[in-house]
């Protein structure tokens, strides 16, 4: 038989993950098609395409989810083949079905193999029947709370309940006792219809201190198959990845065999084609228990390139027009070690929740041997509260894990964001982390060290005000009047006749502020983004980025925004929020549990909110009586809106 033709590809999805397929895409010279949501018209990913195609809608239901629409784009554009890449549809087994009924190359697995492995109760099931170590848990179909409240009485809590068509935390929720099941059992089950389209759930034991520790698989249309090492995935926040990185610190080459072994033989018996992840919890005496197998690429597939010199979106457009692998498992290479972080809009200061908004400022880290950034946005772009609130990827490798572990704080370093909340302050702080530095690793590092990780604000002493006044001077603008450029009074250098040259400044950074005035002529001089600063006989380089009204200052290896204080804005914020709950975040009002005049108790849970396919609620702070509801499920609202008003019973 032929190998099919496959000129043209189309990428059914956005950001990050869609920018990264097409760079493949075009260095193996294939023409690329982006597909956008309204939202999402200018979007980095739609600019770098070689052809666009709107689907319309803004909600990722509207557009990226739906199956006719993407088909049509791909026969519009001309794309004999559709990329899924990671989220969305790529674990849609409908969707497979669908791109083969249409003529066109799905690149990922069959869609039996999706049923398969896809579905976590299938999935389980069928490993358990193979003889793999399952954790303890229920995978049935019944799905009403009486069902899950037996099982979870039988398992015994904590338990973890899960989506069975996801993944990357969506529809994921810890339960501690009895008490709080209904409530999780329901919000799960929403956020996983929300993101998947299937509100089906599963239930399984929750194991204290497990590592997560994942198997690359990749297979042929030949019948060849082998796994491409492992990653270890352990640090995790809301059961989402935050650090991966391979190979797995102190696994030892038998343990490697056999977990990839395993894998294969798992990803063997459904007849795997393509890229898949098998992923497995590993406790501290090496036994190791099957969690799931995610049947496409992964976010984290970066590292696993960086170790072996290999591109996986290559073999996945070469095993579709039916090469066979190049390599067997025996010349699979290992070369030093990588490590990636995900770069989030999101605040973890206020419980990670997701943020939105533009990005001011934003630069890459530098390039370089061992350096990679994979990132679906640029500065001046939106980010929306309609999708993942995942901006990007910074990837490390070097010759073993302490040059990766050093090369990516260097990297944190040089990234310069700034406009929204994001968590690079907290990635850094994993990094540096002895902890981490040290390779202990478990999934629940992130709470175990959440007072380092998470620290509470400082205050911002004299040498950073006089730091910050001295950057936020030298970066003002020289003319001041644009009537006559050539005044003296057309200078900002605080030129007196007869006095000091003098400028007072009061700035504001992180809901604190501090009234300055300095010399003009200062021991500060900005060069470029670099000030240089002497204080106290010291000589010091801060980087200082100007950016329209702020100053971004580097400060004890944080970058801090400083702008002028307003005090007019000071006194409205403070008086924002009296008199009513707001929303924490841009989203959509999904559901809203009271009517005005009920009473609540404290901890009440009154209204959910719903951005970046996470939900959020809203409680009671205190015992009282609902005054008036000032939102409507379906109803978009914006961060610091009141939501609803409580009075004191």
């Amino acid at each position: 038989m032929s190998a099919p033709v496959l000129t043209t590809l189309l990428v059914a999805n956005r950001g990050e993950i869609a920018c990264r397929v097409m760079r493949t895409a075009k260095a193996l010279g294939l023409t690329t098609v982006a597909v956008h949501s309204a939202t999402d018209r200018e979007a980095r990913h739609s600019r770098e395409a070689d052809i666009r195609v709107d689907l319309g809608g803004s909600k990722a239901a509207d557009s990226y989810l739906q199956i006719d629409k993407l088909i049509a784009a791909a026969k519009a554009s001309g794309a004999q083949a559709i990329h899924p890449g990671y989220g969305f549809l790529s674990e849609n087994a409908g969707f497979a079905r669908a791109i083969e009924a249409a003529g066109l190359i799905f690149l990922g697995p069959p869609a039996a193999a999706i049923d398969a492995m896809g579905s976590k109760s299938a999935a389980k099931a069928l490993m358990e029947t193979a003889g793999v170590p399952l954790v303890p848990g229920y995978h049935g179909e019944a799905q009403d709370l009486d069902t899950f409240r037996d099982a979870c009485e039988r398992i015994g809590y904590p338990v973890l309940l899960k989506a069975t068509a996801g993944g990357g935390g969506k529809g994921m929720k810890v339960v501690e006792d009895v008490s709080q099941l209904a409530e999780a059992l329901a919000s799960a089950q929403r956020e996983a219809q929300s993101s998947f389209g299937d509100s089906r759930m599963l239930v399984e034991k929750y194991l204290l201190k497990p590592r997560h520790v994942e198997i690359q698989v990749f297979a042929d249309q030949h019948g060849n198959c082998l796994y491409l090492n492992e990653r270890d995935c352990s640090i995790q926040r809301r059961h989402q990845k935050v650090v991966e990185e391979a190979p797995a610190p102190g696994l030892s080459p038998e343990l490697r065999r056999a977990m990839g072994e395993a894998a294969v033989r798992s990803a063997q018996a459904i007849g795997y084609v393509g890229a898949g992840t098998v992923e497995f919890l590993l406790d501290a005496r090496g036994e190791f228990f099957f969690m799931e197998m995610n049947t496409r690429l992964q976010v984290e597939h970066p590292v696993t390139e960086a170790i072996t010199g290999l591109d996986l979106v290559a073999w996945q457009i070469r095993v579709a027009r039916g090469e066979t692998l190049p390599i067997t498992q025996a010349q699979v290479p290992l070369h030093g070690h990588a490590i990636e972080v995900r770069l989030y809009a999101e605040d973890p200061a206020n419980d990670f929740l997701p943020a939105t908004g533009r990005l001011e400022l934003y630069r890459e880290s530098n390039e370089g041997p061992g350096r990679r950034v994979d990132s679906g946005v640029e500065q001046g772009d939106q980010v929306s509260p309609f999708y993942d609130p995942m901006l990007g990827k910074l990837i490390a490798w070097g010759a073993d894990r302490e040059q990766a572990r050093l090369r990516l704080l260097s990297m944190l370093d040089e990234f310069a964001i700034g406009g929204l909340k994001t968590n690079i302050n907290f990635l850094r702080r994993i990094i540096a982390h002895p902890a981490f530095a040290a390779a202990e690793l478990d999934t629940g590092f992130i709470p175990r060290y959440q007072e380092q990780l998470l620290p509470a604000p400082a205050t911002l002493g004299d040498a950073f005000w006089h730091a910050a006044a001295q950057a936020f001077a030298q970066s003002l603008p020289d003319v001041v009047r644009g009537d006559d450029a050539a005044s003296p009074w057309a200078l900002s250098n605080g030129l007196r006749a007869g006095l000091p040259r003098e400028i007072s400044l009061h700035l504001s950074c992180e809901d604190q502020d501090r009234a300055m005035t300095l010399d003009a002529g200062g021991n500060a001089t900005l060069v470029g983004d670099q000030l240089l600063i002497e204080q106290d006989g010291v000589r010091r380089r801060l980087r200082a980025i100007r950016q329209g009204e702020a100053v971004y200052l580097q400060w004890d290896g944080e970058l801090r925004r400083v702008e002028r204080f307003d005090p007019i804005s000071a006194v409205e914020a403070s008086h924002s929020h009296q008199g009513g709950l707001t929303a924490p975040m841009n989203g959509s009002i999904v559901r809203v549990l009271v009517e005005a005049g009920q009473a609540v108790e404290a901890g009440a849970q009154l209204v959910v909110l719903e951005a970046m396919k996470m939900e959020h609620s809203v409680r009671a702070p205190r015992a009282g009586v609902i005054k008036a509801l000032h939102c409507q499920e379906g109803e978009m609202v914006s961060e610091g809106s009141t939501l609803v008003e409580l009075e004191e019973a």
